[in-house]
């Protein structure tokens, strides 16, 4: 399942422009992100861990568990992205159990990577 599927169009898509740094590691967490367009590449420490592609979320660890960032995100085409703040974050996941459920699952997938 897509977690766009749970956005509706009730969230108003932001653009970066390649290269841009979307977040930076060690920075308080305030969004997660959907990715809608694009491409964009994970680091950790300068060293490239993966890329992200449409479909794909990153921020959703600070929701989680309110600490900083564990990575740069950096966009490596023109990317758009939908925003999701802690607010409806939370109200996703009080909502639609579903969504929550899609997030463990993504966070699980990533460990046994």
């Amino acid at each position: 399942m897509n977690i766009l599927t749970f956005l509706k169009e009730t969230v108003e898509s932001i653009h970066f422009n390649a290269g841009d740094t979307v977040l930076r590691q060690g920075q308080q967490g305030e969004y997660m992100y959907v990715i809608q367009g694009g491409e964009l590449g994970v680091q950790i420490d300068g060293a490239h861990v993966r890329s992200m592609g449409p479909g794909d979320i990153f921020g959703e660890m600070a929701m989680v568990d309110g600490l900083p960032h564990s990575a740069d995100i950096v966009a490596k085409t023109d990317c758009v992205l939908a925003p999701i703040d802690e607010r409806r974050f939370l109200f996703l996941v009080h909502e639609n159990p579903v969504f929550a459920l899609e997030i463990m699952r993504i966070l699980t997938r990533r460990l046994r990577k």
